[in-house]
């Protein structure tokens, strides 16, 4: 059983999109990965993302809160294909059945909805007047729902997009494998749609659509902050404080910094617009953070060299400031 969206956002069920989105930006600055080490934040980080992308959508949202955990199996245009003809007959709702995982609908009477469990073939032949299935006379084609999946990529797919090939396996355990074309700045928690790939429909019905969510994986070197991208710059102490020019690594390809005279560790380079695309509005900017690393080992020149710098200045790191 998934755990309640509701829950999960640490909202009730009557809560305004405005709370949600707030509960949302307050949960996840807590607990994405790369603020939060605990080996169980990145797990609770997607669990977040699938959270809001299901209540920040009103319409996605009143599905879920009618049919539950069961929602992606329902087409979204459910109501418009059953219930102007099961109206007339006190159509109430769907839940899952035991038997095999069939979808069973519940009617009943004016005020009473408790109703008897029938099968969704019975519910067209009592509306319509003969069977569901093809060639019934009173066959009705419900279009397939749609699916979704996880699309793990890392921060170079997201940077530069290109094609991707994607194996999912299905209830049956047969795999497909499909060619995605991911778009230069998809960003975590994004989806990618597949037309026609989701869940087949009935009769001459289209089937749903495919969705695949984006999964942006860990990084050894570099940190996402939505758009933007950071990376730790090892500097020596004669370039933190004489300044120097070095190369920094960034998914497009090495680039150049200048590191300012008299930078200490934690000192931000911004390279503006060198982070993640973005192809409706400004691009993601690229921050080196300045960390000053000293050698590990000295040479008999470096350590006099050391030393005559240690009785020379009067810089006292520890003095306030």
């Amino acid at each position: 059983m998934a755990r309640d969206y509701y829950e999960v956002l640490g909202v009730s069920r009557g809560a305004s999109q405005d709370e949600i989105q707030q509960a949302f930006r307050t949960q996840a600055r807590r607990h994405h990965p790369d603020v939060n080490k605990d080996p169980g934040a990145e797990e609770r980080f997607k669990e977040l993302n699938d959270a809001y992308s299901v209540l920040s959508d009103p319409a996605t949202r009143a599905r879920y809160d009618r049919f539950g955990e069961d929602f992606r199996k329902i087409p979204e245009d459910w109501e418009e294909r059953v219930g102007a003809g099961a109206a007339g007959g006190g159509f109430h709702g769907w839940t899952t059945a035991g038997d095999g995982g069939r979808v069973r609908f519940t009617r009943g009477f004016g005020e009473d909805a408790g109703g008897e469990g029938v099968d969704f073939e019975d519910l067209f032949g009592a509306f319509f007047g003969g069977g569901a299935g093809p060639g019934g006379a009173g066959r009705v084609d419900i279009p397939g729902a749609d699916q979704e999946a996880e699309l793990p990529l890392t921060v170079e797919d997201a940077f530069h997009g290109g094609r991707r090939g994607v194996t999912l396996a299905g209830a049956s355990g047969q795999q497909r494998t499909f060619e995605v074309n991911v778009p230069p700045g998809v960003v975590d928690g994004q989806r990618i749609r597949l037309a026609g790939q989701g869940g087949r429909g009935t009769g001459d019905a289209p089937a749903g659509d495919l969705y695949l969510r984006v999964r942006i994986q860990p990084h050894p070197r570099f940190r996402l902050d939505g758009r933007n991208i950071h990376v730790t710059l090892p500097v020596a102490p004669w370039e933190a404080a004489l300044g120097a020019t070095v190369p920094v690594p960034t998914p497009g390809g090495t680039a150049k910094v200048t590191v300012p005279p008299g930078s200490s560790s934690g000192r931000k380079l911004r390279l503006r617009g060198e982070g993640i695309p973005n192809p409706r509005g400004p691009d993601g900017d690229f921050y080196a953070e300045i960390r000053v690393m000293v050698p590990p080992g000295l040479g008999d020149r470096e350590r006099e060299l050391f030393e005559e710098l240690g009785r020379t200045s009067s810089f006292d790191p520890r003095r306030e400031r």
